[in-house]
Parts: C-alpha cells; structure tokens; sequence
C-alpha cells in the first residue's frame, strides 16, 4: 500500500504557529520579535519556544543587536527553510488535488 501524502509534510511545520513564522519570513525575509509576536498574537515565551523550534531545525537565523540600550531581536529565513516550506506548501496542494470535486 503506498504512503499517504501526508506522511511527507514537514513535522516541524505542521504547527501552525511555526507555519505563521514562516509564512511572514517567506515575503519579508526578515521579522523583528515584536512584529511577528503583534502579528501572530503570541505570548514572548510562546513565540521564543517556536523560534527556537525553527532555529534548531535551520529554517531561521536569529541575529540579536542593540538599538541604543534596548536589545532587539531580528529572525531570518535561511535556505533551508525556504526549501522546507515550498516542500511543505506542494504536499498541501498535492493532498488538496487529492480530494475529488476539487
């Protein structure tokens, strides 16, 4: 019997925070903590524990830097993650194509 479509879907994006993450990084490139925090209604420890999920799995860069005194946190796509989420994105659009009437 052959594999369900769905056993190919990246297990680290399935989440749909981390898949939010993504998604914002995949047109900005780029997101400082409080835009992506405001932006997916998140808690500072909810949105740290995802992106520590998403560093550790090399689909993000995180580059920590001062403005002025106050510490600011900035999270970039790597290629790796670019990969992962197009990958991601055309397993959803295969199991989409999957279901009949659509």
């Amino acid at each position: 019997m052959a594999e369900h479509l769905s056993t190919r879907l990246d297990k680290v994006l399935t989440q749909k925070v981390r898949l939010g993450i993504m998604s914002i990084l995949m047109v900005l490139e780029e997101a400082d903590f409080n835009h992506l925090k405001d932006k997916l209604g998140l808690t500072d420890g909810n949105l740290s524990t995802h992106l520590g999920l998403l560093e550790d799995a090399k689909y993000i860069r995180i580059r920590k830097t001062f403005a002025g005194k106050k510490p600011k946190t900035t999270c970039l796509i790597t290629e790796r993650g670019r990969r992962a989420f197009l990958e991601h994105m055309n397993t959803l659009e295969k199991i989409i194509r999957s279901i009949p009437g659509t």
